[in-house]
C-alpha cells in the first residue's frame, strides 16, 4: 500500500509488516518547484547532481520482504531532510538569521545546509540571496512533515517488534580522487558505533563483501543527521547509513542508469532478503 502526503513523501508499505526494519531514501526526490528553478542560476541537470538518483529504486523490494520504504519527493537541493531543521548559511540570506539557527556546522560551512547554498558539485544554486522567510516556509512545509512521518514509522515498528532498525539509503559521487578510497563501492556509517549494534553493521558489511562489493565503514561518511538523530541502541532503535557509489549503477553526468543497474539492484535485494531472515541478538 502506498501513502502520499501532498507530494512531500511517499511510503510504500508491505502487505504485512513482518520485520523490524524501516528503509528511508531522503535524497531521491525529483519534484522541482517552478519557482525554485526560476531562482536558480543552474541548468536542470546540474541542479540534479545533489540527488541520490535511483536509490529508491535500488531498495524498492524492501516492502516485498516485509518492511516499509519511505522516500522524499522534494529534491535535496531545495530542502535537505538529512540535516538539523535550521542549519543555514548566513551568506545566502538577505537579512541576518535568528539566533536559533545553526550557522557554523561543518555542513553549513560546506554550503550544504538544510536549504543548501551549493549543489554537491560545488556550484552556487542561486542567482540572488533569498529571504529567511522563504527558507522557513520550505522547512515547515517539507522538512517537518517528512520527519514526523519517519518518526511515526519508527515508533510503529518499535511498538510492534520491540525494536526498530532504520536503514538510511544514499548514494555517493565518484570519490576516486581520494586515493585511499579508490574503488570503494559501499560505505556504511553508524557514527563509529554509536547508532547501531556492531552485529548489524558487521552483518551488512560481510554480506556485501560476499557479493563482490568493496566496503568501507565510517569514512568519509559516518552517518548524517538522520542516522545520528534516530539511532539510539539503548532504546532499541538502531540506525545504519548505506552509501552506494553512483558509478556502479548510473552515468553520473547524464543521470541515467548504466548496464549494471539491474545487477546492483539484485545484489541489494539479496541483502534485503538476508536481513529479513537474520536472527539478531540485539
Amino acid at each position: 500500500m502506498n501513502q502520499n502526503s501532498n507530494s512531500i513523501f511517499k511510503i510504500t508499505r508491505p502487505l504485512s509488516h513482518r520485520i523490524p526494519f524501516v528503509f528511508a531514501s531522503p535524497h531521491s526526490g525529483t519534484n522541482y518547484p517552478e519557482s525554485f528553478l526560476a531562482e536558480s542560476k543552474l541548468d536542470p541537470l546540474t541542479l540534479r547532481c545533489s540527488e541520490d538518483t535511483f536509490v529508491d529504486e535500488l531498495f524498492s523490494e524492501a516492502p516485498k520482504y516485509g518492511a516499509p520504504l519511505m522516500k522524499a519527493l522534494f529534491p535535496r537541493a531545495y530542502v535537505d531532510p538529512n540535516r538539523e531543521a535550521f542549519e543555514l548559511d548566513p551568506q545566502m540570506f538577505i537579512e541576518p538569521l535568528p539566533s536559533f539557527v545553526n550557522s557554523t556546522s561543518p555542513r553549513v560551512n560546506a554550503g550544504l545546509g538544510t536549504v543548501p547554498r551549493l549543489v554537491t558539485s560545488g556550484n552556487n544554486i542561486y542567482r540572488n540571496k533569498i529571504s529567511f522567510k522563504e527558507a522557513k516556509n520550505r522547512i515547515n512545509k517539507f522538512y517537518f512533515p517528512y520527519h514526523r512521518a519517519l518518526k511515526r514509522l519508527i515508533d510503529e515498528t518499535k511498538n510492534k517488534f520491540g525494536k526498530c532498525i532504520l536503514i538510511d539509503c544514499h548514494s555517493m559521487p565518484s570519490i576516486q580522487h581520494l586515493n585511499t578510497l579508490k574503488g570503494v563501492d559501499v560505505i556504511l556509517g553508524n557514527k563509529h558505533g554509536k547508532t547501531c549494534a556492531h552485529e548489524l553493521i558487521l552483518f551488512v558489511e560481510n554480506h556485501l563483501k560476499t557479493l563482490s562489493l568493496n566496503v568501507h565503514t565510517n569514512y568519509p561518511y559516518a552517518g548524517g543527521y538522520t542516522t545520528e538523530h534516530y539511532g539510539n541502541p539503548k532504546n532499541n532503535i538502531h540506525s545504519l547509513q548505506i552509501e552506494i557509489a553512483r558509478s556502479l549503477y548510473m552515468d553520473e553526468q547524464k543521470l541515467t542508469k548504466n548496464n549494471n543497474f539491474k545487477l546492483i539492484k539484485k545484489k541489494l535485494s539479496n541483502l534485503l532478503g538476508l536481513l529479513a531472515n537474520a536472527q539478531f541478538s540485539f
